[in-house]
This record gives C-alpha cells, sequence and structure tokens, in this order.
C-alpha cells in the first residue's frame, strides 16, 4: 500500500511540524520519480518547498510523489525531461519558473549505472553517460543559473557517487563522469559564489535502491564486512543532507563533495 502523503514525508526523517526553512522557495529535482529522487523531492517538501518532479518514462511513480506532497499540504507538479536534451533541460526550468515564478533550488539527481570493465564499454554506452552525467547537470544548471544570479541567490546540488572520489573497478566510464560532476562543482561554486549561489555535490556510497539490488547473498555480505557501519545507506539519509544544503543555513557550504558512505573512506 503507498503511504500517506504525512508519512511519507515523515520519512525523511524530518518530524512534520519541523520549521519550513525552505518555505517559499522553488526547486526542480530531477530523476525523482523513485530512489534517491524521490526521496529529496519529498524531503524539500517536508522543508516548505515548492517542487518540481522531473521524471523520464516513470509517470505514475512521479504523479505519486507529487500526490503524496500534495495531500501533505504542500505544492508540487512532475514534469517530463530527458536530462540527455539540452533543449529539454531547459524547458524544465522554464517550467518551474513558469509555475512558481522563481527557481532557487536545482537537484541534478537524473543518472543511469553501468557496470562494465572498460574494454567492454562501447562508445554508445561511455557517450550516454556523459549525456546523462555531464551534459544534462550542464544544461539544467546553465538554463537555471541566470535566474538566481538576478535575485542572487541559489542552490545547486548534484548527486555524484563515492566512485568519483575513489574510482571503482568495473565501473570506469561510470566513475569518470561522477568525477566529472565533482570537478564541475568545485568550479562552478568559484563562479557564482559572488551572486550568493552555492554549488555542492553529494556523493553517496551503496545506497538501498533499485539501482544497488545486484548487491544480493555473498556479494552484499562483502560489501557489509567493507562498512565501518555494517548496512547499506538509505535515500532519505542522502536527502535529509541534501534539504540541509538546499537551506538558507548552510549558506557558507560551497565547492564541497559531501559523501555520505558509511565510513567505507574518511
Amino acid at each position: 500500500m503507498e503511504p500517506s502523503g504525512m508519512e511519507a514525508l515523515a520519512r525523511t526523517g524530518l518530524v512534520p511540524d519541523a520549521p519550513c526553512e525552505l518555505a517559499g522557495q522553488a526547486a526542480l529535482v530531477t530523476g525523482a520519480s523513485r530512489g534517491i529522487g524521490r526521496a529529496i523531492a519529498l524531503a524539500l517538501a517536508a522543508g516548505g518547498a515548492r517542487v518540481m518532479v522531473g521524471y523520464l518514462r516513470q509517470r505514475e511513480k512521479a504523479e505519486a510523489v507529487v500526490e503524496q506532497i500534495c495531500r501533505a499540504g504542500g505544492e508540487a507538479e512532475a514534469i517530463q525531461v530527458d536530462v540527455r536534451d539540452a533543449a529539454a533541460c531547459e524547458a524544465a526550468v522554464a517550467a518551474t519558473v513558469r509555475r512558481f515564478g522563481q527557481i532557487d533550488v536545482l537537484v541534478n539527481n537524473a543518472g543511469t549505472a553501468l557496470e562494465k570493465l572498460l574494454v567492454d564499454t562501447s562508445l554508445d554506452e561511455w557517450d550516454d553517460l556523459v549525456a546523462v552525467h555531464l551534459t544534462g547537470m550542464y544544461a539544467c544548471t546553465r538554463a537555471a543559473l541566470p535566474h538566481m544570479m538576478a535575485r542572487r541567490y541559489g542552490r545547486v546540488i548534484t548527486i555524484s557517487s563515492i566512485w568519483g572520489i575513489t574510482g571503482a573497478a568495473g565501473e570506469v566510464a561510470y566513475s569518470a563522469v561522477k568525477a566529472g560532476q565533482n570537478g564541475f562543482t568545485r568550479a562552478l561554486a568559484q563562479e557564482v559564489g559572488p551572486f550568493g549561489i552555492t554549488v555542492n555535490a553529494v556523493a553517496p556510497g551503496a545506497i538501498d535502491t533499485e539501482m544497488n539490488q545486484f548487491l544480493q547473498g555473498d556479494d552484499l555480505a562483502d560489501w557489509l564486512a567493507r562498512v565501518p557501519v555494517r548496512r547499506l545507506g538509505t535515500p532519505e539519509e542522502v536527502a535529509s543532507l541534501v534539504r540541509y544544503l538546499a537551506g538558507p543555513q548552510a549558506g557558507f557550504i560551497t565547492g564541497q563533495v559531501i559523501s555520505p558512505n558509511g565510513g567505507v573512506v574518511v
């Protein structure tokens, strides 16, 4: 049974009557129909933000996120956006501004995984990873920045990966694009800081989502043996960090790659 709106927001780990530090703000979250993106959309709404819920194919799941937010008293809308298409990214930002009058928070979350040796990775697979993780981030951010600069306030948060920090055998292409997101974050933070805009990346370790369902049995046990806290992370734990970075209280945090990974990398 699908949880109620209030139950879904409560699962972010934030009490429903917590101070709404994001009240009056508007956010666009790409890839928000499931997993970490869904948890982020709910967490931002719990903080008082109005949320544009981006999705690629899973319209029903995105609309379910919108329904949960609205049932809890929030405001949200679903929008289809293929981040591989720069024009679609620009349209999603424009739709956010048109619906809410502004865009204060951009969460570049849309992503795909690829677990292959480099010698088995085709050029098409490489190009697709670059298009989703780098071109999509570039296009969405480039479209949002003029609106943020005009208001001299903004939060750009990109969901990277621990492999963008350490690299991973069997995931060279994925590690490369995630490292690219981290470099983009550090450089852009220096460009737009004078406009009151912060730019950060969240680089999770293994999180309990559909993307990591391949971790089963002995593979899961082997991984957990490497994690000091001995468990996978939850989407809600990542979302709570994003909510903090999205708020005005995080205005002195920028250019950072923060990795909630259970202590695998310290």
